[in-house]
């Protein structure tokens, strides 16, 4: 199921559409780096492609974290 919740990136509200277990996956993701949500959001934005979009961008975040840790 697909969730949406709003992030704050650099003082600017935005919603992002991911499925649940992203979410999960990267809140796990955030805890083990010792950063928020947000702060780790904003460096998959800093570093995405400006063709990929942000959720896009959050899902390939995740699917590299799994596949090299």
């Amino acid at each position: 199921m697909i969730k949406k919740k709003s992030v704050n990136i650099s003082g600017h509200r935005t919603s992002i559409s991911i499925e649940e277990q992203f979410w999960q996956v990267l809140k796990e993701i955030s805890e083990y780096k010792k950063k928020s949500i947000n702060s780790l959001i904003f460096e998959i934005d800093k570093k995405r492609n400006i063709n990929t979009n942000l959720s896009s961008a959050i899902r390939l975040f995740v699917l590299n974290y799994i596949r090299n840790n």
